[in-house]
């Protein structure tokens, strides 16, 4: 069992920054590949990244590639989510999920569905707006 506490939403002008982050406790967190997705208003869930168990290969998305980038810090059993250049079209509920196997990624759908990941954090806002 696993618990995912997101944090770091909030306003921000386009262009802006912001850095999520995602605690996990319970389960060894070094263990589990990693994901984060949003969900927009009205709009379903969007697959944005994913980061293997020793943070040595991550999956960017196409719609935020070279402006997100995915890490993690084992010792802190923590995963981030550093996104630069904000545009309108990232607002959006953002959480961060886990595989459901040790060493296992995730097999995810199109459109993805919440029971492709086995546990989900509360979700943080992200507003993206002038």
């Amino acid at each position: 069992q696993v618990q995912l506490v997101e944090s770091g939403g909030g306003l921000v002008q386009p262009g802006g920054s912001l850095r999520l982050s995602c605690a996990a406790f319970g389960d060894p967190f070094k263990d589990y590949w990693m994901y984060w997705v949003r969900q927009a208003p009205e709009k379903g869930l969007e697959w944005v990244a994913d980061i293997n168990p020793d943070g040595s290969v991550t999956d960017i998305a196409d719609s935020v590639k070279g402006r997100f980038t995915v890490s993690r810090d084992n010792t802190k059993n923590t995963l981030y989510l550093q996104m630069n250049d904000l545009k309108t079209e990232d607002t959006a509920l953002y959480y961060c999920a886990r595989a459901f196997l040790r060493n296992v990624p995730a097999g995810l759908r199109s459109p993805l569905r919440k029971s492709d990941l086995a546990s989900w954090g509360q979700g943080t806002p992200v507003t993206v707006s002038s």
